[in-house]
């Protein structure tokens, strides 16, 4: 359920990076303004304001990116909607390179808040609240904005920020698939605390966004349950994946790019028993990454 580029707007590129809009942004964005402008004198203000959310929102989401590119992942896309934003970042498929690219974007806000707390107080020591009121209220607001989108995305729900926080650390002794699993049970009861707080609040909002969470958090438990699954195969320990270091499955789990047949290319030298054909790259079944067979037989000897 997280936005791609279908029905975005694509707004720039930055370090390689294409920033994309949802359509559904601009009429969020059209209420949002237009409920904070009685706050200002001017509905100059409402606007900055959001637009500062925006960019703010935009921060967090490249220090996902870049954090993701420094530890040797992909990430080439931000997609920007009315929940927030989502950077689809590919890190390697290990604890630590996983934990650096998540943590980074609350990393960001954590930077942010001692500079919009700067600017706050160098207002306020001005004196004359009257002259600066407009300001004085945006620059508390950025405050608050920062501060909330910070403690909110640390919130151990998958697949929040602190719940793949969460995941990232129990990775380390429990393993990728039991990780995932014991981030979204808990991710789970997180769920249901928001549709209570939804209730009681009586907020859509509060409403929608659980459900887009738990939502979320279901498709992530069925995939660890695929790989527990995955984790439990026989393994070929006389090759490693030169990515992630996890040996081949036994069995017929590549397809053939010629007949589209199954078979195992670590037991036919890469070649399609069906007809023949040549298997150029074995696609890593735990990480995704594809390499020759002459790569995965060369890694053996690093692992």
């Amino acid at each position: 359920m997280s936005p791609t580029r279908q029905g975005s707007f694509h707004l720039f590129n930055l370090l390689g990076i294409d920033v994309h809009v949802h359509w559904s942004w601009f009429f969020v964005a059209i209420y949002s303004i237009s409920s904070r402008v009685q706050n200002y004198t001017s509905p100059v203000w409402g606007a900055l304001e959001y637009l500062a959310l925006f960019l703010i929102v935009l921060m967090h989401e490249f220090g996902h990116s870049l954090a993701c590119r420094q530890v040797g992942g992909k990430s080439d896309q931000i997609v920007l909607w009315p929940l927030g934003g989502v950077a689809y970042v590919n890190p390697p498929q290990r604890p630590g390179a996983m934990l650096w690219s998540i943590a980074a974007g609350p990393l960001v806000n954590v930077v942010l808040f001692p500079v919009f707390l700067g600017l706050f107080l160098a207002v306020r020591a001005q004196g004359d609240y009257v002259i600066h009121s407009n300001l004085d209220i945006f620059l508390k607001t950025l405050l608050y904005m920062d501060g909330s989108l910070l403690v909110f995305n640390l919130l151990p729900i998958y697949p929040l920020d602190g719940g793949q926080i969460l995941r990232s650390l129990l990775w380390y002794p429990l393993g990728r698939g039991r990780s995932l699993t014991a981030a979204t049970v808990v991710g789970f009861f997180g769920g249901a605390g928001l549709i209570g707080l939804a209730i009681w609040l009586q907020s859509l909002w509060t409403g929608v966004l659980a459900f887009y969470l738990l939502s979320n958090c279901w498709q992530s438990f069925k995939h660890a349950k695929a790989l527990r699954q995955l984790e439990q195969l026989p393994r070929r320990k006389e090759y490693a994946c030169p990515t992630c270091k996890a040996s081949p499955p036994i069995g017929n789990y590549w397809l053939c790019p010629s007949c589209r047949q199954a078979f195992d290319p670590f037991a036919t030298s890469s070649v399609c028993p069906h007809c023949n054909t040549v298997l150029d790259l074995a696609t890593c079944p735990d990480c995704g990454s594809a390499h020759a067979q002459r790569a995965w037989d060369a890694s053996i000897r690093d692992v």
